[in-house]
C-alpha cells in the first residue's frame, strides 16, 4: 500500500492525479481505465477540497493499493471533515435537461457508472472512501 497525505485543496487534485497514475503506470493501466480513474479523483478528491472542510482546509489522505487477483487497484480517500456519505446522494435523473435536474450528483453518479465497486464508512471520526477498478 502506497499513501499520500496532502491538503484537501482544489489546487492539489493534480498531485494526487500524478501519484496514482504513478503507480498505475507501472502495472500496465490500460489507458481507458486510468482515464476514468483519473476522472473518478478528480471528482471524489474535489468533493473533499470544496465541502469535507469548509471554509477551511485541513487534511486528506490518498492510499493505492493494486491487488493481483483480479489485477485492480483500490484508491482510498480519507478525511477527517463533517461526515458525508455520497453514496446516499439520490442519483440524477439523466433523462431531464440540466435544467430540470437540478445541480449537483451528476459526479457521484459518474463514479458510480465507472468504477467496479465503491464503498464508504464512517469510523474513527473519519470519511473513508474507496473506489475499486479492474484493470
Amino acid at each position: 500500500m502506497n499513501e499520500l497525505s496532502v491538503d484537501a485543496a482544489v489546487d492539489n487534485i493534480e498531485i494526487v492525479t500524478d501519484f496514482v497514475n504513478k503507480y498505475l503506470e507501472e502495472y500496465g493501466c490500460p489507458m481507458k481505465a486510468q482515464m476514468q480513474i483519473d476522472i473518478a479523483i478528480d471528482e471524489l478528491f474535489g468533493n473533499i477540497a470544496q465541502y469535507a472542510y469548509h471554509p477551511e482546509i485541513g487534511p486528506a489522505t490518498v492510499r493505492v493499493e493494486v491487488m493481483e487477483e483480479p489485477l485492480s487497484v483500490i484508491i482510498t480517500f480519507i478525511d477527517q471533515g463533517v461526515p458525508y456519505d455520497p453514496l446516499k446522494t439520490e442519483d440524477p435523473d439523466t433523462t431531464l435537461s440540466a435544467d430540470e435536474r437540478g445541480f449537483g450528483g451528476l459526479g457521484i453518479y459518474t463514479v458510480k457508472k465507472i468504477m467496479d465497486d465503491i464503498s464508504y464508512e464512517y469510523r474513527d471520526g473519519r470519511n473513508i472512501l474507496r473506489i475499486r477498478k479492474n484493470m
